[in-house]
């Protein structure tokens, strides 16, 4: 085997579980993220599963960014043996416990001495690293390894990697995109493409399309909102608790306060004007909650507009009209009221593919009626009920989806908000690909669906020969 090489232990065959090994030389490896596979990529009980790879000679785990499809692993890679260094960006320092706490607390162990003992264990390894500046993993004779993250604009903390290897005399660069964000993210600096790659390890979710406006985004929510006053119905957006709740409180902020100016108002359960001051704001997700008091927190890492709204007074993430729902008590007082009243609500709650979390009680509740509608705001995995519920958008006739073994009919409404992506479009991961001051020898396609990375690689070839460039795309498998 020549090194450096690559070796992938997920992100092959669809859009989840990224984890790739960069070989060092024969005994020396790093791991770039360690996630879990999902939805229709996820065998049964993947939770659970043994690592299925060996960690000998790995020096580091380099995280991108803290969603579970590229850390949910990490409870595996611990039992495993690994006790080496978990490298993140500073703002992922923060939220890794938060979401390694919640998926061990479901998947293994609720108990709290347990769950303390392995939260005190996850934080004696991670290292929090600061954006833009190298750090040494491997100094020895020979082989020099260093790596400096770089902001991804995918959710806060989230990082593409540069990994340089000084091997003897030769000097080569590795890029790991992680997971590359959209333009337009209220809350996040904009990323900006390496200024070297001499391998590209690059993500394809949406390498096959490209994004709605974020401007049309808006006047869709706001539109679902007049519905919802309209119909007296509920707004029920199955949301990540990590990124995408955020930016979503962010525009309801933004939305609630230029109306709250504006004066503006609709028709309520009796007829009678309903003031969008009176609009509740539901957040149904202990995990959201904590991570959005995080969020708040790191203001520091949000970029200037989002600074600036701080510095007028207003909290984006802490505005008035929200509600916190924490007890699984109240969660339940809340589903029965928004199921039988004619208030109108929005509600968040996690979890974002509808395969479990709270989002299920109020979907069983409500999807029978045509009232109420289900806003998709993000990627649904095949397999998954939220892809099934997606899927009756524009159907003839309604579509049946299995909730917790229960066949429901879905007659609310449906509709996919595509503006939202927290990924990349097909021109934006290009133009990061692009973008490297001097041609990659090599682009290698990974977390994408087949047809996804096909255009991908298709798009990028254009670009490629349009630039005279001797670079290959490969398609990992």
């Amino acid at each position: 085997m020549e090194y450096p090489s690559l070796s992938h232990h997920g992100a092959t065959r669809g859009v989840t579980g990224s984890c790739h090994q960069l070989h060092l030389d024969p005994s020396a490896s790093l791991l770039i993220d360690c996630g879990l596979e999902q939805g229709g990529d996820a065998a049964p009980g993947a939770e659970s599963v043994a690592l299925g790879f060996d960690i000998q000679g790995i020096q580091a785990l380099v995280v991108t960014h803290v969603h579970l499809d590229h850390v949910g692993r990490i409870p595996a890679l611990l039992a495993a043996g690994y006790c080496g260094p978990i490298l993140c960006s500073e703002p992922s320092a923060r939220l890794l416990p938060l979401v390694l706490e919640d998926a061990y607390k479901l998947g293994i162990s609720s108990e709290p001495a347990q769950v303390a003992r392995y939260l005190d264990f996850i934080r004696d390894l991670i290292v929090p690293l600061p954006f833009e500046q190298w750090h040494a993993v491997l100094e020895r004779p020979g082989l020099v390894c260093r790596i400096r993250l770089q902001r991804a604009g995918h959710l806060l903390g989230s990082a593409y990697v540069e990994c340089d290897m000084q091997h003897d005399l030769a000097n080569t660069r590795y890029v790991f995109s992680g997971d590359l964000g959209a333009c337009g993210n209220p809350l996040l600096r904009p990323v900006q493409p390496p200024e070297r790659a001499d391998v590209l390890v690059l993500e394809s979710t949406y390498g096959d399309r490209l994004h709605a406006q974020a401007g049309d985004r808006r006047q869709r929510l706001e539109a679902a909102i007049d519905r919802a006053l309209a119909d007296k119905g509920t707004i029920l957006i199955p949301a990540f608790s990590l990124g995408r709740t955020q930016e979503l409180l962010y525009e309801l902020e933004d939305i609630l306060h230029r109306k709250a100016l504006l004066g503006s108002a609709g028709p309520g359960p009796d007829g009678d004007p309903l003031d969008w001051s009176q609009l509740p704001v539901i957040l149904d997700s202990p995990l959201a909650q904590r991570i959005t008091n995080a969020y708040r927190e790191l203001h520091d890492y949000w970029n200037a507009e989002a600074r600036a709204r701080l510095a007028e007074g207003r909290d984006p993430l802490d505005f008035s009209q929200l509600i916190s729902v924490d007890t699984h008590a109240r969660h339940q007082q809340v589903v029965n009221y928004l199921k039988s009243t004619g208030r109108p609500a929005i509600v968040i709650a996690g979890n974002g593919m509808c395969s479990g979390g709270r989002i299920v009680n109020y979907l069983k509740a409500m999807l029978g009626d045509t009232r109420h509608e289900v806003m998709f705001v993000g990627y649904q995995a095949k397999g998954t009920p939220g892809a099934v519920i997606q899927a009756s958008e524009g159907a003839e006739g309604f579509v049946q989806v299995d909730l917790d073994g229960q066949r429901y009919e879905v007659r609310a409404k449906v509709q996919t908000l595509a503006g939202y992506s927290g990924h990349a479009d097909q021109a934006a991961l290009v133009a990061f690909a692009a973008g490297v001051t001097s041609a990659p020898a090599t682009v290698v396609l990974v977390h994408g669906e087949p047809h996804a990375k096909t255009a991908l690689a298709a798009a990028l070839m254009r670009r490629i020969q349009a630039r005279s460039w001797a670079t290959q795309v490969q398609i990992a498998r």
